[in-house]
């Protein structure tokens, strides 16, 4: 039995409240006195354990490290920080290499260490691939992208694909096919282009307006195509370096917080001191906390974790109770629930009978 001063509880905030579990998993829960001997107060918000849909690594690891043990170091890293599941996210490499990556990471997917494997690339466009090697963006070519379903066994769980790459229409079929969630990311599509790629099954924007052509008003591209689809969920890196607070704020109440799905983008400078790092083959400098290439425009993925995201989400709510408590289950909807039924993961993203045990504390 757990008890804490405030839970948010199957969609309700609860001061206090009380989960009573059994073998890790959520029997009931409730508000006031709880029915049996309390063994374990929390002193905090308890809301359900963060779900990180794009994350390159953590604490010091990348998850391209040949070693598993600084993979799971990394994903150690996070679930200290409250994440109930990481996606293991992968980018731009050489064709072998990246099957190498798939064939060493499926089987920590597999034994549910992670909830599956995100390939960001490498069927992206060259004019936006932001932090990803342009000598290694290729064509979606249907042989290469069955050999890696078939060494992932499963467990390559989201692709992130450019509309209007060679092959990308064909692509998105023959994953969604799979039960790959396609992403849209790193793109220079323009509206009708990314539309057709939602129409084809693409239902996930991966980390809006970074990494894509801008919104223009006589140009929309896929920003607008994104935002217009209410089949698609909108990925946003809130960590305040990528985007402005108020521009996640706005987008959270404009599209509805079940539409939009806080990542952290994160990579292996996540909870380390500024220093030279890498994401895959380029070269990362982290000076006062922000990760850029050698050129020192381009932002190269998050030092930030969920945990932060959800801090920064709900220090930008208008003042009052009501609005704290509204604030409070719009967070936990962004970074637990919206990105749990994006992986079909029911068990996780809320609290509720039947649900993981698996809280973050806030």
């Amino acid at each position: 039995m757990v008890a804490a001063a405030r839970i948010v509880y199957d969609g309700a905030v609860l001061e206090p409240g009380w989960l009573r579990i059994v073998d890790g998993v959520i029997v009931d829960g409730g508000a006031q006195a709880p029915p049996a001997v309390v063994t374990e107060t929390v002193a905090g918000t308890v809301v359900p354990g963060f779900v990180d849909l794009h994350c390159h690594g953590g604490g010091g690891y990348e998850f391209t490290d040949p070693d598993l043990g600084h993979v799971r170091a990394a994903l150690d890293f996070h679930a200290a920080r409250g994440n109930a599941a990481t996606m293991l996210s992968l980018v731009t490499a050489p064709a072998g290499e990246l099957l190498d990556q798939v064939r060493r990471l499926a089987p920590l997917v597999a034994a549910g260490e992670a909830p599956g494997i995100h390939l960001e690339g490498p069927w992206l466009a060259r004019s936006r691939c932001g932090a990803q090697d342009p000598r290694f963006i290729r064509a979606a070519d249907p042989a290469e992208i069955d050999t890696l379903l078939e060494a992932g066994g499963g467990a390559i769980a989201m692709a992130t694909i450019a509309p209007e790459a060679d092959g990308a229409l064909t692509a998105v079929d023959r994953l969604v096919a799979a039960g790959v969630v396609v992403a849209i990311g790193h793109t220079d599509a323009d509206y009708d282009q990314t539309r057709a790629a939602i129409d084809r099954g693409a239902t996930v924007a991966t980390h809006l307006f970074n990494g894509m052509r801008p919104f223009g008003h006589r140009d929309p591209g896929p920003v607008l195509a994104l935002l217009d689809d209410e089949r698609v969920t909108v990925e946003l890196i809130g960590d305040g370096v990528h985007l402005d607070p108020r521009v996640v704020s706005a987008l959270v109440a404009s599209a509805g917080a079940q539409r939009v799905a806080l990542v952290s983008d994160a990579m292996s400078a996540a909870g380390r001191p500024d220093g030279v790092y890498h994401l895959g083959s380029l070269e990362v400098t982290v000076a006062g906390g922000v990760a850029r290439l050698g050129d020192g425009a381009t932002i190269a993925g998050g030092t930030a974790v969920m945990a932060d995201l959800f801090a920064l989400l709900m220090a930008g709510r208008p003042a009052g109770r009501l609005a704290e408590s509204a604030a409070l289950q719009a967070a936990v909807v962004v970074t637990a629930t919206t990105p749990a039924r994006i992986l079909g993961r029911d068990e996780l993203g809320t609290l509720r009978p039947g649900s993981s045990a698996a809280f973050a504390v806030v």
